[in-house]
């Protein structure tokens, strides 16, 4: 299989011509004309190594990249084609990590040469794939390790954590490490009646009640040989918690209006909001059933408990609501959008963050999205509130607002904002640090 390069430049002859050499030299070439499409692929993953310019028409190459490194975005090796005038510019990148530029105009010879060293070097792994990471905050990439560990022991899971705090993604993760290619089946068993979820379980004959015009199988049938998610398993009622043990010990179920039992061969994953062990002592939850289910316990932290993955998942987000819309203007967060995902609570957790973004794509009429896309008119105005009415709050957030509006017209450079704004480098560096802004 060839390695795949992403190139992002915007000049056409430039791009091509690079485009071209590098399939000839068995690559597999992305080309990318602005940084958000090469924003784009970077968070799908898979790269051996990245050839970016770094004056772009939307956004800087050198802002793209310290803005991925920022959110801990795990990026493959980058070379920078720069210009003699930003020479400066590209020694900075290779303090923050980069691993090498070429100066205008250079040797295509030499460039192959370092973009294929790299490449040998740097093996995309599954932790490079946006799709196959749970998160990059740590105690997510801890609970990565664990899942791929209990994939290996094929014990049964279940999962905790609050609503909306990615149970199911986490779920799919375990199967796809235990059993890639086998189904994968989820039912939600709060979202049903009592006598819909047990024909959804256990499927059901034909004739077995009004409507039933044909045999069905259930989930768990569905499943057969792969990964059956029962979510919110708390919410299921006392008969069905006996029926559901039966086919756990069992290992067979008998569809509704049925007489045959089925063997079944399934791996089991459960989760819950719920506290189970607290259902169990006040008798609302089989204690059977709850060791059934919970060989091994694992916990999702809420999205306020791992703020590391706020703007990760946002990029990602984002991405995609850009792609399913037709959004291809849009260039990503600004730095007070940034500041304000950073400063939400969150209490829908990812389900909540998904949908302001998905709502600021729809809403955003600029190149970028603005704080005022992502929240409603009460939270901005919550927010507004909270930092206070008197003069010194009204001058700080003036000064913080127009602060951030020129560092996004200069796609977050320093020197370039700093002369715009009249004032020194350093002396931007202490406002920023005294307004709590962060320099990517």
């Amino acid at each position: 299989m060839s390695q795949r390069l992403c190139l992002i430049e915007d000049d056409p002859i430039m791009g091509e011509s690079l485009q071209d050499r590098f399939t000839l030299e068995g690559f597999t070439v992305d080309w990318c004309p602005t940084a958000a499409e090469g924003e784009r692929h970077l968070r799908r993953g898979g790269y051996a190594a990245v050839i970016s310019d770094i004056r772009l028409p939307d956004r800087g190459g050198d802002a793209l990249y310290l803005d991925l490194k920022g959110e801990g975005l795990l990026l493959p090796p980058f070379i920078f084609i720069t210009g003699f005038g930003a020479i400066e510019t590209a020694v900075r990148l290779l303090k923050e990590g980069a691993s090498d530029f070429v100066t205008k105009p250079f040797d295509l010879d030499e460039l192959v040469e370092k973009v294929r060293a790299l490449a040998e070097r740097h093996t995309p792994e599954a932790g490079d794939d946006a799709e196959a990471v749970l998160g990059i905050a740590p105690a997510m990439r801890r609970l990565e390790s664990r899942l791929l560990r209990l994939a290996r022991a094929g014990a049964g899971v279940l999962i905790t954590g609050e609503s909306g705090v990615g149970k199911e993604h986490a779920a799919r993760y375990l199967h796809e490490a235990a059993a890639p290619g086998q189904p994968f089946v989820a039912v939600n068993c709060g979202a049903l009646t009592e006598t819909l979820l047990e024909a959804e379980l256990f499927g059901h004959e034909k004739g077995a009640f009004t409507g039933a015009d044909r045999a069905r199988r259930g989930v768990f049938e569905q499943a057969q040989g792969g990964t059956l998610f029962l979510d919110e398993i708390g919410d299921m009622s006392p008969a069905m918690q006996v029926r559901l043990l039966r086919a756990i010990q069992e290992r067979q179920v008998t569809r509704v209006g049925g007489e045959t039992p089925i063997p079944v061969d399934i791996r089991l994953v459960s989760a819950t909001h719920r506290d189970l062990r607290t259902m169990v002592e006040a008798g609302t939850f089989r204690e059977d059933l709850y060791y059934r289910v919970n060989t091994v316990q694992v916990r999702i932290p809420p999205l306020r408990e791992r703020p590391e993955d706020i703007l990760w998942f946002a990029g990602r987000f984002l991405a995609e609501a850009c792609a399913e819309q037709g959004r291809e203007d849009l260039q990503g967060l600004s730095n007070a959008a940034r500041e304000a995902l950073l400063g939400h609570d969150w209490p829908g957790n990812l389900r909540e963050l998904r949908h302001a973004i998905e709502r600021a794509v729809i809403l955003s009429e600029g190149p970028q999205v603005g704080p005022a896309d992502l929240l409603d008119d009460s939270a901005a105005a919550e927010a507004v509130e909270a930092e206070g009415h008197g003069l010194s709050d009204y001058l700080r957030r003036c000064e913080r607002a127009h602060i951030v509006q020129a560092l996004e017209a200069n796609a977050g450079h320093m020197a370039r904002t700093a002369e715009s704004l009249g004032i020194s480098r350093k002396n931007l560096w202490e406002k920023m640090k005294k307004l709590g802004l962060s320099a990517s």
